[in-house]
C-alpha cells in the first residue's frame, strides 16, 4: 500500500464482500414477496389516505420536519480499526485524505434514508400542499446540500469532541435543517439568505476545529465495530454469522413469567429455556421485533388478504427461528450433568415456542381490536398466528 488511497481501496473493498456475502442470505425470494405485499398495500392505503386527507393539513411543515430529523442523523462510516491508531499515527497529518473517501461515502449510501421519504411525500405535497414541480426541484437540491452539510458538520463534531455531546449537536442541526426545508418550500428567497448563515458559520466553526485535534481513534473504532455487530446481528437471523455473539441481560422487569413454570425436577428445561429466551437479547428481542411487526401490520393494513398473508409469514417466521435458535445451542451446558431425558428439552423448546406465540396471538388481536376498523374478518388473525405456529413446529425438525 503506497498511500492511504490505496488503504481505503482495500478496506471499501473487503467491506464490500463482507455486506454482500450476507446479502444475499438476507433477500431470498421469501423476503421479497413479504416486501412486495407489504409496498402494495402500504401505497394502496397511502393512496386512499390522500382522497380524504383534509385540505389544511400540514403536509410541507410534516415533510420538513421528518426529513430534517433523518438529515440529522449520521452515523460516519470510516472503516478505521484499532491497530490504526498505531500504524497510521505517523500518517495522521495527511488522514484528511483518507477521510475525504469515508465522507464521500458516507454521504451516498445514506442519501436514500432521506431521498426516498421525500419521493414517497411528493404525491401529498402536490395534491394537498399544492406545492408545484419547480418548488420540488428546489426543494430536492436543499435535501442533497443539506446532507453533505450534515455529514461534514457530524463528522466534524465527532472528532473535535471525541463524539462527546453528539445529541446536542443533533439537535442544532436538525432545527436548522427543518428551517432550511420549511423555507424551500415556501420559495422565499430572504429566509434561506438568513438561514445560510448560520449554517455556513456553524459549518466553519466545527472545521477550523479539527486543526491541531488529534484524531479520536477509540472513538471512531467503537462506531465502526457497533456498525457492523448491528449488521451482522441483523444477517444472524437469515443465516449464522460467526463474528457474532450474543448478549445477555438480566430483564428482572419479566422475573414474574417464570411463575409460568412449576417448581418440579420434570421442569428443570422448562425453566431454564424460559430465562434462555428471555435474557438472550438475539432471540428476545427478534420475537419482539416480528410481534411489533405483526401488530402494526393488523392495525394498518387495511386489505384483509394482504394482512393474513403478512401475519401468517411473520408468526411461521417467529416459530421456526425461535425453535432454531433454542435448538442450535450444542456447547456444554450444566443441566447435563443432571437426571433429565433428553427429550425433556425438545419437549421444553416446543412449549415454549406455543407460549409465546399464544402472546403474539394476543397482541395482534389487541391491535385489531383497538385500531382497527371494525373489518371483523381482521379477527381470524389470532387464529392465523396460531394455525401457521403449530404447522411450523410439526413439519419442521
Amino acid at each position: 500500500m503506497k498511500n492511504l488511497h490505496d488503504v481505503w481501496s482495500i478496506r471499501f473493498l473487503h467491506y464490500v464482500n463482507e455486506l454482500q456475502k450476507y446479502l444475499k442470505y438476507v433477500f431470498t425470494g421469501h423476503l421479497a414477496i413479504v416486501i412486495v405485499f407489504v409496498l402494495g398495500a402500504g401505497g394502496y392505503q397511502y393512496s386512499e389516505w390522500l382522497k380524504t386527507v383534509s385540505s389544511d393539513f400540514p403536509a410541507t411543515w410534516l415533510v420538513a420536519l421528518v426529513i430534517g430529523l433523518l438529515l440529522a442523523y449520521n452515523v460516519p462510516t470510516t472503516l478505521v480499526r484499532e491497530p490504526d491508531q498505531v500504524y497510521l499515527l505517523p500518517l495522521e497529518s495527511k488522514l484528511m485524505t483518507y477521510m475525504k473517501k469515508a465522507l464521500s461515502w458516507t454521504f451516498w449510501s445514506q442519501l436514500f434514508i432521506v431521498v426516498l421519504p421525500f419521493v414517497v411525500a411528493i404525491p401529498l405535497l402536490t395534491q394537498v400542499g399544492q406545492v408545484q414541480p419547480l418548488t420540488l426541484g428546489v426543494v430536492f437540491i436543499f435535501i442533497l446540500l443539506m446532507k453533505w452539510w450534515n455529514v461534514h458538520v457530524d463528522f466534524a463534531f465527532r472528532w473535535t469532541n471525541s463524539g462527546q455531546g453528539i445529541w446536542g449537536d443533533r439537535i442544532v442541526r436538525a432545527l436548522l435543517s427543518i428551517a432550511v426545508l420549511a423555507a424551500s418550500f415556501t420559495m422565499n428567497p430572504i429566509y434561506i439568505v438568513l438561514l445560510s448563515v448560520p449554517i455556513v458559520f456553524y459549518f466553519i466553526s466545527w472545521n477550523r476545529q479539527i486543526n491541531g485535534q488529534p484524531f479520536p481513534y477509540e472513538h471512531f473504532v467503537k462506531l465502526e465495530q457497533n456498525r457492523m455487530l448491528r449488521f451482522y446481528r441483523f444477517a444472524n437471523y437469515f443465516t449464522d454469522v460467526p463474528h457474532i455473539q450474543g448478549s445477555i441481560h438480566r430483564r428482572a422487569w419479566l422475573n414474574g413469567i417464570y411463575l409460568l413454570v412449576p417448581f418440579q425436577q420434570k421442569n428443570a428445561q422448562d425453566y431454564l429455556l424460559f430465562r434462555t429466551f428471555v435474557r438472550t437479547d438475539d432471540t428476545f428481542y427478534l420475537w419482539l421485533r416480528l410481534t411489533i411487526l405483526s401488530a402494526i401490520g393488523a392495525a394498518f393494513i387495511g386489505i384483509p388478504a394482504v394482512v393474513m398473508i403478512f401475519v401468517g409469514a411473520l408468526s411461521f417466521a417467529s416459530a421456526i427461528q425461535l425453535k432454531q435458535a433454542l435448538s442450535a445451542s450444542n456447547e456444554f451446558r450444566m443441566d447435563m450433568l443432571f437426571p433429565i431425558a433428553e427429550i425433556a428439552r425438545s419437549k421444553g423448546i416446543l412449549k415454549l415456542v406455543r407460549v409465546v406465540q399464544v402472546l403474539q396471538a394476543l397482541i395482534v388481536f389487541l391491535a385489531v381490536v383497538i385500531i382497527s376498523d371494525n373489518q371483523f374478518t381482521l379477527y381470524a388473525l389470532p387464529i392465523i398466528v396460531l394455525v401457521v405456529s403449530e404447522i411450523t413446529l410439526r413439519m419442521t425438525k
